[in-house]
């Protein structure tokens, strides 16, 4: 492969020098294949389906476009390696699913088969295109086709009535953050769509999906059919083509270009380069974030995610770097800047937002652990004082106790007047056991609220008791609420069980389950169980002869007989 791609960068050149000549042959409606046309290279991104990929291939012809497949099979950093070999991309696939939820996580092109390791972030496609705007691998691109769902979803991630209430937040009248919220709107763009044009700067034509992608066959089908119609001619010519989209009935396949300097955007994308251009020092990176914290509390808001990931990509050795080390203190000393900051974090509504808050504060030496505690204990007890406690409360002191020793605010919290499951999850959160027994005891609840709560705790506290799993498999199974009981099965597939008794008490109750969705709930369970206790043909006539039809086609439930199937076939 790096042969190849070694190849692919001296090749590469020749149409960069033409560049200039093939804009001309477009704009003059010359036909794109001309024999002289210069060879295009159509770089892949193959982490799921090679369907689309293939299709391309079958119609474009060999004597002028050069596939080459940037993803190497085992090595993790494959694109910077592609970078560094000098490949550079005219036309580039990419195929996979898409997480692109938020800044905070996710955000990545994965495959679907468990055995396959490679996915794309998005972080990573965002610092090769940053690091190397004017002559790295996503430089030239004419087209760039995007294979997964929501790839070019246009909802923002921050609305503008949540930027509005920030502004009040950070003293802003109402009127005035109404206006700056619409204008903060539109300079912050931020959903998948914007970020794939802020990756993709520059480029005229970018192809992806607002919702639901087909899979790949149904995907390379569609494209067969477009290419054979024309749309091969146009697939370098350096300018959309609306016509794909009617070649993708019922699909919500979109067609955007990518920024470009004049859009109301492009200083939103030039802060997000800040952060992760490798052509800048972690100094001078930490002083953009300090120019950065100086601005509107707003403002500053719409980079938490990033502000996140970049302080914990300092490592303690980058720390110690004289102009680093600087740069952080310049931060720390920044009096004004703090004040500002810890007021407006202790305004912020939302507890999980606030809590993000509140650790970066600690990131900055703003506050010390001690304090960073303390102010989530603050956050926490006013929580507290509230009510519902809801699941997400729940999850939110779970993680924070996890991760800072929070143990002795549990005395700050009243015992007595608040017993209903949500406040004694909080309690149990921070260590209590006689809390952590009554949150078992919701788990068997009637009540979908009150199971939710208790599922949420367990993910953070499982079960390790055997006799608290069996009580809970019985609890379970008499249920009568059908909604609830799917949810605490679901609260036990995570615990993998490996007790024989608490299994067999599960398989009894298949065959008499009322409903599909609890027989798929008790199917998630025995598939993630010790295969050995429960493999027997027994089990398998009896998933088989008493399962309910599913609407769906072949579900869990399949999955489980098929695997049980072959645990029992002879070596």
């Amino acid at each position: 492969m790096s042969q190849i791609r070694s190849l692919v960068r001296a090749l590469s050149v020749v149409p960069l020098l033409c560049g200039t000549a093939l804009d001309a042959q477009a704009d003059s409606g010359a036909p794109a294949g001309r024999a002289d046309a210069p060879t295009q290279t159509v770089c892949t991104i193959t982490v799921n389906s090679a369907d689309e990929k293939e299709a391309f291939r079958r119609h474009l012809p060999p004597d002028r476009y050069r596939f080459v497949e940037l993803v190497e099979r085992g090595r993790a950093d494959w694109l910077e390696s592609a970078r560094r070999e000098g490949v550079r991309c005219d036309i580039l696939i990419i195929s996979g699913h898409y997480d692109g939820g938020d800044y905070a996580g996710g955000n990545e092109f994965f495959s679907e088969h468990v055995d396959t390791n490679e996915f794309l972030p998005v972080d990573e496609m965002e610092r090769v295109a940053c690091s190397d705007p004017d002559n790295g691998l996503f430089s030239h691109l004419k087209a760039v086709y995007l294979f997964g769902c929501n790839t070019l979803n246009p909802e923002a991630l921050h609305n503008e009535a949540e930027i509005a209430r920030l502004l009040v937040q950070s003293g802003h009248a109402q009127p005035d953050a109404q206006r700056l919220a619409r204008t903060l709107n539109t300079r912050y763009a931020d959903s998948s769509r914007d970020r794939m044009r802020h990756i993709f700067k520059d480029v005229p034509a970018i192809y992806g999906f607002s919702s639901v992608a087909p899979l790949g066959p149904v995907a390379a089908t569609y494209l067969d059919r477009y290419l054979r119609a024309g749309g091969a001619r146009d697939v370098a010519s350096g300018r959309p083509d609306p016509r794909i989209t009617s070649y993708f009935p019922g699909h919500s396949l979109a067609v955007t270009r990518g920024m470009r300097n004049g859009d109301a955007d492009a200083g939103f994308r030039a802060d997000v380069c800040r952060f992760v251009d490798d052509r800048l020092s972690p100094a001078r990176k930490v002083a953009a974030i300090h120019r950065l914290l100086e601005r509107d509390m707003a403002e500053v808001r719409m980079f938490v995610d990033r502000l996140e990931r970049f302080t914990a990509s300092l490592d303690e050795r980058t720390r110690q770097q004289p102009d680093v080390t600087a740069a952080l203190a310049a931060i720390s000393e920044d009096g004004a800047a703090r004040a500002r900051y810890l007021e407006f974090l202790r305004e912020v509504e939302r507890p999980a937002l606030r809590a993000r808050f509140i650790e970066l504060a600690g990131e900055f030496d703003w506050l010390s652990p001690a304090g960073v505690q303390g102010e989530l204990m603050r956050m926490i007890g006013e929580r507290y004082a509230q009510a519902p406690v809801t699941a997400a409360d729940v999850d939110l002191v779970c993680r924070l106790n996890e991760a800072h020793d929070l143990g002795h605010g549990l005395a700050l919290l009243p015992a007595a007047g608040a017993e209903d499951p949500g406040h004694a999850a909080i309690r149990a959160c921070l260590g209590s056991q006689e809390d952590h027994a009554r949150v078992l005891q919701a788990l068997v609840s009637p009540q979908p609220a009150d199971v939710q709560v208790a599922q949420v705790y367990l993910r953070h506290h499982p079960v390790d008791d055997v006799a608290e799993l069996r009580g809970l498999a019985t609890g379970i199974v008499g249920m009568t609420d059908t909604m609830a009981q799917v949810r605490a099965l679901d609260a036990l597939a995570h615990h993998r069980l490996a007790d024989r008794e608490t299994l067999e008490t599960l398989t009894r109750f298949f065959p008499v389950a009322r409903t599909l969705d609890v027989q798929r709930a008790i199917a998630g369970i025995l598939i993630r169980s010790d295969f050995e206790l429960i493999a027997t043909p027994e089990l398998v006539r009896a998933l088989r002869d008493h399962r309910l039809k599913s609407p769906d086609g072949r579900d869990l439930i399949d999955v489980l007989i098929r695997r049980l199937d072959v645990s029992q076939a002879p070596a």
